[in-house]
């Protein structure tokens, strides 16, 4: 067979591994020994002999995996086993995989390029330095086929292969140029490091419950209808979900001059005031107390701790419980909502009865 186009039909071969595709496959680097049986050429003048074999390799596709592996062999001359022949060499193997999803043992095809040295002893009589030995190394070709399957730990691969040696220096066989060994064998290939975790498919979304089922933020108002999501608890709530402003209006609460006891008048507003806090007794309140700008500071500010006294007195005698307010409160003339005085300075007595007050403050 002509050399150079068996190696540019193998140099061909190695160039055709696929790129990996979408597919998942197991692509760790892995380590391979084998043990066989080398069937040596005839032409040889050698027996038989076992091989063993060390290599690293992955896949590079889902089909396609390429090995690197040493090799050894030492067989015996036929007629004198005196004499010494060994063999070892390196070879980068491809391999076809023929892959069935649910099938463990699957064939494949292989073709590899390597290089083998020969060391070969021969009788050199009547030489001194009989026996004689030749060191010589060659190009090697490499096509088989086996079968590959095991579990995910370690896998079982069995092969046969034959090897096509271009040794043309061979003193044994002077008239040969190269020779053909075939090579049965067995192997283990152990994956280096974790195996990837198979790709878990996403659980799908639960189905969204409907709004008018969940009411979030506990107001009693579907979140269908709840225009107001984030309403707090003890507000009072509309049938929109939205906090209803609740006001408590003691503008008629007043005070005469230099007092702090109601008048008949008063006393009827706050009895409206003690409905409206019946109807919601969610609402808590601060019952302040307040004075126009006659009198000194302090005399003021203790009127108008009186006077809030007094609202909040009446409402506790009638059934509104004190947990619900907060004070009574005084603040004196610091806090007027009419002037006491008019701009060119005169007194102001509509202005400043307004300011005898008091108020109930929404706290909620």
């Amino acid at each position: 067979m002509n050399k150079k186009l068996l190696c540019a039909a193998l140099l061909g071969g190695l160039s055709v591994a696929q790129v990996a595709g979408a597919q998942e496959f197991d692509d760790r680097w892995y380590l391979t020994g084998s043990a066989g049986f080398n069937i040596q050429d005839n032409a040889r003048g050698t027996r038989n002999a076992p091989f063993v074999g060390l290599g690293l390799g992955k896949m590079i596709s889902p089909n396609w995996s390429l090995d690197g592996e040493l090799n050894y062999q030492n067989p015996k001359f036929d007629d004198n086993q005196d004499m010494l022949w060994s063999q070892y060499g390196i070879s980068l193997d491809l391999r076809r995989h023929f892959m069935q999803e649910g099938r463990n043992w699957n064939p494949y095809v292989l073709m590899g390029l390597g290089y083998q040295r020969s060391e070969e002893e021969y009788d050199a009589f009547p030489s001194p330095d009989s026996p004689g030995q030749r060191e010589d190394g060659n190009l090697a070709a490499k096509v088989g086929l086996g079968v590959q399957g095991g579990g995910d730990r370690v896998k079982i691969r069995t092969e046969l292969a034959y090897r096509f040696d271009m040794d043309d220096s061979s003193v044994a066989a002077p008239d040969e140029d190269s020779f053909g060994d075939v090579l049965a064998s067995v192997g283990v290939i152990i994956p280096l490091g974790a195996a990837a975790a198979a790709p878990v498919a996403p659980a799908p979304a639960p189905e969204a419950p409907n709004c008018a089922d969940l009411d979030d933020d506990g107001d009693g108002v579907n979140n269908c209808d709840d225009k107001c999501p984030g309403s707090q608890a003890g507000q009072t709530i509309g049938p929109d979900g939205c906090p209803v402003p609740v006001s408590i209006d003691l503008k008629g609460v007043n005070f005469d001059y230099d007092k702090s006891n109601l008048r008949p008048d008063a006393v009827a507003i706050l009895s409206e005031a003690v409905e409206i806090l019946k109807r919601y007794p969610e609402l808590k309140v601060e019952v302040a107390g307040h004075t126009d700008s006659k009198g000194t500071d302090a005399y003021n500010q203790s009127l108008s701790e009186r006077r809030a006294k007094a609202v909040y007195d009446y409402l506790t005698s009638n059934g509104i419980d004190a947990s619900r307010m907060t004070g009574p409160n005084g603040y004196g003339e610091s806090r007027p909502i009419a002037p006491n005085t008019n701009e060119d300075g005169s007194d102001n007595p509509e202005g400043r009865a307004k300011n005898r007050r008091t108020e109930l403050n929404v706290q909620n």
